[in-house]
Protein backbone atom coordinates (compact mmCIF):
# COMPACT_ATOMS: atom_id res chain seq x y z
CA UNK A 1 0.00 0.00 0.00
CA UNK A 2 1.45 3.25 -0.90
CA UNK A 3 0.61 6.27 1.77
CA UNK A 4 0.36 10.01 0.62
CA UNK A 5 0.62 12.22 2.86
CA UNK A 6 0.21 16.00 1.61
CA UNK A 7 1.27 18.74 3.64
CA UNK A 8 -1.46 21.29 3.02
CA UNK A 9 -5.16 20.74 4.20
CA UNK A 10 -6.12 23.25 1.65
CA UNK A 11 -9.30 21.95 -0.63
CA UNK A 12 -7.49 21.94 -4.67
CA UNK A 13 -3.88 21.94 -3.09
CA UNK A 14 -1.58 21.31 -5.86
CA UNK A 15 0.31 19.14 -3.25
CA UNK A 16 -2.93 16.50 -3.10
CA UNK A 17 -2.89 16.90 -6.54
CA UNK A 18 -0.13 15.75 -7.33
CA UNK A 19 0.33 12.82 -4.78
CA UNK A 20 -3.00 11.80 -6.27
CA UNK A 21 -1.10 11.13 -9.90
CA UNK A 22 1.75 10.04 -7.95
CA UNK A 23 -0.61 7.31 -6.60
CA UNK A 24 -2.11 6.99 -10.17
CA UNK A 25 1.45 6.03 -11.33
CA UNK A 26 2.33 3.89 -8.01
CA UNK A 27 -0.06 1.70 -8.79
CA UNK A 28 -2.35 -0.50 -5.91
CA UNK A 29 -3.89 -0.10 -2.96
CA UNK A 30 -3.31 4.31 -1.87
CA UNK A 31 -4.51 5.41 1.80
CA UNK A 32 -4.40 9.30 1.45
CA UNK A 33 -3.52 10.68 5.38
CA UNK A 34 -4.96 12.95 7.24
CA UNK A 35 -3.55 15.89 8.69
CA UNK A 36 -5.99 17.28 10.33
CA UNK A 37 -4.99 16.99 13.93
CA UNK A 38 -4.02 18.91 17.39
CA UNK A 39 -1.14 20.69 17.36
CA UNK A 40 1.38 18.62 19.36
CA UNK A 41 1.58 20.13 23.22
CA UNK A 42 3.48 17.83 25.61
CA UNK A 43 0.74 18.82 28.51
CA UNK A 44 -2.56 17.18 26.20
CA UNK A 45 -0.42 14.18 25.48
CA UNK A 46 0.53 13.80 29.44
CA UNK A 47 -2.80 14.30 30.26
CA UNK A 48 -4.98 12.51 27.50
CA UNK A 49 -2.05 10.58 25.85
CA UNK A 50 -1.85 10.06 22.15
CA UNK A 51 -5.07 10.92 20.41
CA UNK A 52 -6.62 8.66 18.00
CA UNK A 53 -5.83 10.37 14.73
CA UNK A 54 -2.24 10.33 15.42
CA UNK A 55 -1.71 6.94 16.41
CA UNK A 56 -3.83 5.96 13.30
CA UNK A 57 -1.49 7.89 11.37
CA UNK A 58 1.57 6.21 13.07
CA UNK A 59 0.30 2.90 12.43
CA UNK A 60 -0.98 4.06 8.59
CA UNK A 61 3.04 4.47 7.98
CA UNK A 62 4.11 1.59 9.68
CA UNK A 63 1.72 -0.58 7.78
CA UNK A 64 2.62 1.04 4.42
CA UNK A 65 4.84 -0.81 1.46
CA UNK A 66 5.97 3.12 0.99
CA UNK A 67 5.10 6.57 1.31
CA UNK A 68 5.02 9.82 -1.03
CA UNK A 69 5.00 13.05 0.86
CA UNK A 70 4.61 16.18 -0.77
CA UNK A 71 4.87 19.31 0.46
CA UNK A 72 4.35 23.01 -0.37
CA UNK A 73 6.65 25.72 0.59
CA UNK A 74 5.53 27.93 3.41
CA UNK A 75 8.39 30.51 4.13
CA UNK A 76 11.19 28.72 2.53
CA UNK A 77 10.21 25.31 4.45
CA UNK A 78 7.63 22.91 4.71
CA UNK A 79 4.55 23.14 6.03
CA UNK A 80 3.50 23.61 9.53
CA UNK A 81 0.94 21.43 9.57
CA UNK A 82 3.45 18.55 8.11
CA UNK A 83 5.98 19.54 10.49
CA UNK A 84 2.96 18.94 13.39
CA UNK A 85 2.60 15.67 12.44
CA UNK A 86 6.00 14.21 11.91
CA UNK A 87 6.49 15.94 15.74
CA UNK A 88 3.25 13.69 17.23
CA UNK A 89 4.17 10.09 14.99
CA UNK A 90 7.65 10.72 16.89
CA UNK A 91 6.11 10.28 20.10
CA UNK A 92 4.27 7.11 19.38
CA UNK A 93 5.30 3.86 19.58
CA UNK A 94 8.29 1.93 17.73
CA UNK A 95 9.56 3.49 15.00
CA UNK A 96 7.02 3.46 12.12
CA UNK A 97 9.68 5.14 9.38
CA UNK A 98 12.70 3.21 9.99
CA UNK A 99 13.55 1.40 6.45
CA UNK A 100 10.50 2.96 5.09
CA UNK A 101 11.14 3.72 1.28
CA UNK A 102 9.88 7.29 0.54
CA UNK A 103 9.54 9.89 -2.15
CA UNK A 104 9.89 13.63 -0.96
CA UNK A 105 7.87 15.93 -3.36
CA UNK A 106 6.95 19.19 -3.70
CA UNK A 107 4.59 21.65 -5.44
CA UNK A 108 5.04 25.35 -5.26
CA UNK A 109 4.18 28.40 -7.28
CA UNK A 110 7.76 29.80 -7.32
CA UNK A 111 10.17 28.69 -9.63
CA UNK A 112 12.00 26.48 -8.12
CA UNK A 113 8.94 23.91 -7.16
CA UNK A 114 9.43 23.59 -3.26
CA UNK A 115 13.26 22.84 -3.32
CA UNK A 116 13.63 24.28 -0.03
CA UNK A 117 10.79 22.83 1.67
CA UNK A 118 11.41 19.73 -0.13
CA UNK A 119 15.00 19.62 1.64
CA UNK A 120 13.87 20.94 4.93
CA UNK A 121 11.11 17.96 4.85
CA UNK A 122 14.28 15.53 4.07
CA UNK A 123 16.06 17.37 7.24
CA UNK A 124 13.04 16.85 9.26
CA UNK A 125 12.39 12.80 8.39
CA UNK A 126 16.37 11.77 9.09
CA UNK A 127 15.77 11.17 12.11
CA UNK A 128 13.22 8.68 11.59
CA UNK A 129 16.02 6.81 9.62
CA UNK A 130 13.53 6.61 6.35
CA UNK A 131 14.80 4.83 3.31
CA UNK A 132 14.96 7.88 0.74
CA UNK A 133 14.30 7.00 -2.69
CA UNK A 134 16.94 7.39 -5.33
CA UNK A 135 14.53 9.57 -7.15
CA UNK A 136 14.33 11.47 -9.53
CA UNK A 137 13.39 14.55 -7.62
CA UNK A 138 10.02 15.68 -7.94
CA UNK A 139 9.56 19.34 -8.03
CA UNK A 140 7.13 21.21 -9.44
CA UNK A 141 7.38 24.92 -10.37
CA UNK A 142 4.07 26.96 -11.16
CA UNK A 143 1.96 24.55 -9.86
CA UNK A 144 -1.28 26.67 -10.16
CA UNK A 145 -0.83 25.74 -13.84
CA UNK A 146 0.44 22.77 -13.72
CA UNK A 147 -3.14 20.66 -13.80
CA UNK A 148 -6.08 20.63 -15.71
CA UNK A 149 -9.29 20.98 -14.32
CA UNK A 150 -9.60 17.07 -13.39
CA UNK A 151 -6.47 17.37 -11.49
CA UNK A 152 -4.26 15.94 -13.93
CA UNK A 153 -0.34 17.01 -14.80
CA UNK A 154 -0.42 18.97 -18.47
CA UNK A 155 3.36 19.12 -18.01
CA UNK A 156 4.58 16.22 -20.31
CA UNK A 157 8.03 16.61 -18.48
CA UNK A 158 6.60 16.48 -14.98
CA UNK A 159 4.57 13.79 -15.47
CA UNK A 160 7.38 11.74 -17.36
CA UNK A 161 9.56 12.91 -13.85
CA UNK A 162 6.87 11.47 -11.81
CA UNK A 163 6.06 8.22 -13.27
CA UNK A 164 9.99 7.78 -13.20
CA UNK A 165 9.86 8.50 -9.57
CA UNK A 166 6.83 6.10 -8.68
CA UNK A 167 8.66 3.44 -10.66
CA UNK A 168 11.26 3.72 -8.74
CA UNK A 169 9.62 4.09 -5.43
CA UNK A 170 8.18 0.82 -6.47
CA UNK A 171 10.67 -1.21 -6.96
CA UNK A 172 12.43 0.10 -3.95
CA UNK A 173 9.31 -1.38 -2.07
CA UNK A 174 9.60 -4.34 -3.47
CA UNK A 175 12.92 -4.94 -2.58
CA UNK A 176 12.37 -3.66 1.11
CA UNK A 177 9.85 -6.72 1.33
CA UNK A 178 12.01 -9.00 -0.51
CA UNK A 179 14.85 -7.90 2.91
CA UNK A 180 11.87 -7.88 5.44
CA UNK A 181 10.94 -11.65 4.63
CA UNK A 182 14.34 -12.41 4.07
CA UNK A 183 15.04 -11.07 7.74
CA UNK A 184 12.03 -13.19 8.88
CA UNK A 185 12.32 -16.38 7.60
CA UNK A 186 16.48 -16.12 8.87
CA UNK A 187 15.12 -15.69 12.80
Amino acid sequence: MLLCISGSLRRGSTNTCLLTEAARHFGGPVRMADLRLPLYDADLQTEQGIPDAVQDLARAVSEASAIAVSTPEYNQSLSGVLKNALDWISRTEGSPWEDKPVAVMAAANGRSGGARAAYALRWALTPFRPRFSAGPEMLLPAAKEAFDASGRLVDSRAEATLVRAMERLRAEAEAAALTAGGRSSSR
